[in-house]
């Protein structure tokens, strides 16, 4: 199979000749694994070649005026949301840190006038090309953030005051998770509309979990979030597209509410968080829902040897594949503490331990 149809076949949850492997990585070990390969610093598609990835992505390029200045005094960069963040270095590598949250006491007054890109100040002409120049792939538009609340609200008013938002329905939270999704629905929509028929599934999130418990309770996440949510998945079915959704810690309490909003696959899967082993996921959701994820970066790709996580991740695979509906993942984006040696042997053993 090629990859497109290996992916594709996956989130139908059925049997392809592989597991398809998808790639996130930090600076860091992305640089490593370049320099591994004998690639150059900016040959991203050198490396998901050698690392056998079957996805790509595709967006617009945002090409409207800078809205919002950055504060380069304080080291604080600020993106056209008004997000800020901060370059913190540790001793492996580096993490850009959210801080300030401008509207953390706005009103809705504020919050209405507050300047965001708007959908037109997109260059959409390239996407048909780009689809057809990767037309091999598993192309998705979208990411682990599309459609998201709770962590680009909390971006900006922090996430205290983003959950008493939704605890309250607070109308100056719930405007601003209002705007960013009407924003960000128009131009999702007009990124598929210029795909013509070049997209073959939408990836949106939401964190929903700590380690331990949901962030949010069921009822919550039915009154405030799921509505908005439900605009994205109603976008990608109308184009006939699969939706993928992001969803850190302890978030397999609301996947029966995600299958019946149309919800194809999610995304993440970390086995240390309550009800999210593989085991758990297989059993109560297999065949219902895909999975995409499950390899931890806290586990033995960052703190084992090579033998270590040849064997965690053949023990993943014993678990999710039968059946089909798995996709080879990392739960977050690799951190820098990852060993290049351990991520290497991680992604041979997708390859050859993943075949049906």
């Amino acid at each position: 199979m090629k990859s497109k149809e290996r992916v594709l076949t996956t989130l139908a949850n059925q049997e392809a000749d592989r597991v398809p492997v998808n790639y996130s990585a930090n600076g860091g070990i992305d640089k490593r694994l370049k320099k591994h390969f004998g690639l150059n610093t900016n040959d991203h598609e050198g490396l998901l070649q050698a690392l056998g990835v079957d996805f790509r992505g595709i967006g617009a390029r945002y090409t409207g005026p800078k809205l919002h200045k950055d504060i380069p005094e304080r080291g604080v960069s600020v993106n056209n949301w008004g997000i800020h963040t901060r370059w913190i270095e540790h001793d492996t590598g580096g993490y850009e840190d959210f801080c300030d949250f401008p509207l953390r006491d706005a009103d809705a007054e504020i919050i209405a006038n507050w300047p965001m890109p708007a959908p037109t100040d997109y260059d959409y002409s390239t996407i048909c090309q780009s689809c057809r120049h990767m037309n091999e792939y598993a192309i998705y538009v979208g990411n682990a953030g599309l459609g998201d609340i709770i962590n680009s609200n909390g971006m900006l008013r922090g996430m205290e005051q983003t959950l008493v938002d939704l605890i309250t329905e607070e109308p100056a939270g719930i405007l601003l998770a209002k705007r960013r999704t009407e924003i960000n629905l128009e131009i999702t929509r007009r990124t598929l509309e210029a795909a013509k028929g070049g997209v073959d599934f939408m990836w949106m999130g939401e964190d929903l979990g700590t380690q331990i418990a949901p962030i949010i309770g069921l009822d919550l996440y039915r009154r405030v979030i799921r509505p908005l949510h439900q605009q994205f998945i109603d976008l990608a079915k109308s184009f006939d597209l699969p939706v993928m959704i992001h969803t850190c810690g302890s978030s397999s309490w609301a996947y029966e509410d995600f299958i019946e909003m149309g919800i194809n696959a999610v995304d993440t899967l970390q086995p240390e968080a309550t009800n999210m082993a593989p085991e758990y996921l297989k059993k109560n959701f297999g065949g219902r829902l895909a999975f995409h994820g499950c390899i931890s970066t806290a586990g033995p790709v960052a703190k084992g040897t090579v033998e270590e996580t040849i064997e965690y991740c053949s023990n993943t695979l014993d678990i999710m594949m039968p059946r089909g509906g798995y996709c080879f993942a990392p739960t977050h984006a690799l951190q820098d503490n990852s060993p290049t040696d351990n991520v290497v042997a991680m992604y041979d053993t997708a390859r050859e331990h993943g075949k049906y």
